[in-house]
């Protein structure tokens, strides 16, 4: 399959085969009943990058073939959102036809949300000056009958930020309207339907959950905003300091004040609560942190972090790969037992799949 091609019409057997590829991974954990949670069929993808291919006076997008490593010219890129897949084809007119934003221009990164707001990032290999500054306003103002958007330009060791260097993401969860801030070159959730249903489903368990949640890996506060309202407390740790000033602003932007946010990896987490109550100073006694919500990379939970997991009555796994999700949830069968499965299809077309898992303490 080339880089961003689609196909509607087989969208629900490659989901059933990528379904029945996890059932029969995790089958020896007894699963209860799968709950499924489909993609759009197309524009689907909030985030987009490309290297772009001079040649002669044209001026266009590729991608790399993962199998083969060929250049795959991309004049239609329908898994993206909208927002992005109209912008592509205008952007690159107007920039064929200056030479001071085309020169050693080398890649285009595309960030937009479900909010409508897009921000495009120029990436060079040459220093950025002013003339670059004010030619890039004028193609702003150009592009400003398309909706709401901000330009970024970078070059080694220099950013040059027209404006802001994020967007505002609305996200519609259960009867709310959160908003985040989404920082280019930070990690966000590619697919906000998706992203949406993983939010409403962690909601929903919630629901049936009670005292004060903690939570490890929790980026931007993804899940921090939409949890908050479910419990007392929420002490939410994350290792990235851009994450983190995106989490404490999107506390602020909501309104939310129950949420505390520490710089802490959640080895240093584990290492910390298995020898006593506090972190960085915070005494977390007073608490009652009987779940605890883990969304991993895809190398999953290291083996300090499944033993500090496995004390806690609920817990709440987003996990990005099947492989080692089947690692961790070996070990924590031991002491939990599973109440809810859900599969979550962030990437539509290829053999990944997102999975979130309710364990519950065994008597």
């Amino acid at each position: 399959m080339r880089p961003g091609q689609t196909f509607p019409d087989q969208y629900e057997a490659l989901l059933t085969s990528k379904l029945g590829s996890v059932r029969a991974l995790l089958q020896p954990l007894q699963l209860p009943e799968v709950e499924v949670f489909r993609s759009p069929s197309e524009h689907y993808r909030l985030r987009a990058e490309f290297r772009v291919w001079h040649e002669g006076d044209d001026l266009f997008h590729i991608m790399f073939d993962p199998a083969t490593k060929e250049r795959v010219r991309i004049d239609h890129f329908p898994i993206a959102d909208k927002r992005i897949s109209e912008m592509m084809p205008v952007l690159l007119e107007l920039l064929k036809d200056n030479d001071e934003l085309r020169r050693r221009l080398y890649q285009i990164d595309y960030l937009t949300g479900l909010s409508g707001e897009l921000l495009i990032t120029l990436i060079y290999k040459r220093p950025l000056d002013d003339n670059w500054q004010q030619a890039a306003s004028t193609l702003k103002q150009k592009l400003a009958d398309y909706g709401p958007l901000d330009l970024i330009g970078r070059a080694r060791k220099q950013k040059v930020e027209l404006d802001r260097d994020y967007i505002i993401e609305q996200l519609q969860v259960k009867q709310r309207t959160l908003r985040y801030q989404q920082i280019e070159n930070s990690f966000t959730q590619p697919n906000g339907i998706v992203n949406q249903h993983m939010l409403s489903w962690a909601c929903d368990v919630a629901t049936q959950l009670k005292g004060d949640l903690l939570e490890l890996y929790c980026g931007n506060g993804n899940f921090s905003l939409a949890l908050a309202a479910h419990f007392d407390q929420v002490v939410a740790t994350e290792i990235s300091r851009k994450s983190i000033r995106s989490a404490q602003y999107n506390c602020h932007l909501n309104q939310i004040n129950n949420v505390q946010v520490l710089q802490m990896s959640a080895e240093d987490v584990s290492a910390a609560l298995l020898k006593g109550s506090q972190l960085k100073q915070h005494d977390l006694s007073s608490l009652q942190l009987n779940t605890v919500l883990v969304d991993p990379p895809r190398a999953g939970l290291d083996p300090a972090t499944v033993e500090l997991v496995s004390h806690f009555n609920d817990i709440l796994y987003i996990s990005c790969n099947p492989e080692t999700l089947k690692v961790n949830l070996d070990e924590l069968d031991k002491t939990h037992r599973i109440e809810r499965f859900a599969v979550f299809d962030q990437f539509p077309y290829t053999h990944h799949l997102e999975s979130g898992v309710w364990l519950k303490k065994r008597n």
